[in-house]
């Protein structure tokens, strides 16, 4: 095994005892460089399934943020202050420099916030060492975050109902340039772990393989933002999946389950999902 990757944090649980769903998502992935912690979901679920796994979170060699959406960092404060406070030592958390920016969610008109919900000062004060950039990078050797993702599939068109507020102070459609993928080499091809894929499905898969030269993906699991896509978007992503050399793809969180459903129909056994307590082997 070269990859272990284990999921605290999503929207459903199945047969998995006193374990918390929520809507967020949270992963583990253990390496051969070390465990890292992916997301920390909303708050409520990620340490007592953490608990219920016997999964010890202060192992964690740093924190990878997908992005600012409080439904991917709203454990973070209180996974950086157990951490600290465990090892007393501070906690690295990879992120992109979008992540403290305003943004909200437009629902019959009103907006409601939506990005991260807690200060950076309250988060350093906790023991948060943060390392912001924007382009590719290696966390670990083998292990890398996407950084910002190219948009060019034209029928990857983003959310319309995600607002952020820009330079000038005016409430803008977000482009979610702070979407990110972790990425990592095994033998056996690369395993990557979706956050939301707001930069689109297609456009993360064709960036990584741009990024890596490498064409055989051995796992893809996380979320899709399907849910929210239009039926364009939904049918062309699913057809153009099966241009990849993709051995299983594991859904989750915003892809939906009726996405996930029609997903499940076309690949196959090639097919999970990631609900909380899956775990996915490389």
């Amino acid at each position: 095994m070269a990859v272990r990757a284990t999921v605290l944090c999503e929207n459903s649980v199945y047969g998995m005892g006193d374990a918390v769903a929520e809507h967020g998502w949270s992963v583990w992935p253990e390496t051969p460089r070390g465990a890292f912690l992916f997301d920390t979901g909303r708050g409520q679920g990620l340490w007592p399934n953490a608990a219920l796994f016997k999964i010890p979170l202060a192992a964690a060699h740093a924190i990878l943020l997908s992005h600012h959406h409080n439904d991917h960092t709203g454990g973070l404060l209180q996974t950086v202050r157990a951490i600290q406070r465990e090892t007393e030592r501070a906690v690295l958390v990879y992120a992109h420099p979008d992540l403290f920016k305003d943004s909200f969610v437009e629902e019959d008109g009103s907006l409601t916030f939506c990005g991260l919900p807690h200060t950076r000062g309250a988060l350093e004060t906790a023991g948060a060492d943060f390392r912001l950039a924007a382009g590719w990078q290696e966390i670990a050797p083998g292990v890398c975050m996407t950084g910002e993702v190219p948009r060019q599939t034209p029928y990857e068109v983003g959310d319309p109902d995600l607002k952020h507020r820009d330079p000038s102070g005016a409430i803008v459609v977000d482009p979610i340039r702070d979407d990110q993928t972790v990425v990592i080499d095994t033998p056996n091809g690369l395993f990557a772990v979706l956050g939301c894929s707001h930069a689109g499905l297609i456009n993360i898969l064709n960036y990584i393989q741009e990024q890596t030269g490498a064409t055989r993906f051995h796992t893809v699991m996380g979320g899709t933002h399907l849910a929210f896509a239009s039926e364009e978007q939904v049918a062309l992503t699913l057809a153009t999946l099966h241009d990849f050399d993709i051995g299983r793809i594991g859904v989750s969180h915003c892809t939906g389950p009726t996405v996930a459903a029609r997903m499940a129909r076309e690949f196959g056994d090639r097919f999970f999902f990631s609900s909380v307590g899956t775990v996915a082997e490389a």
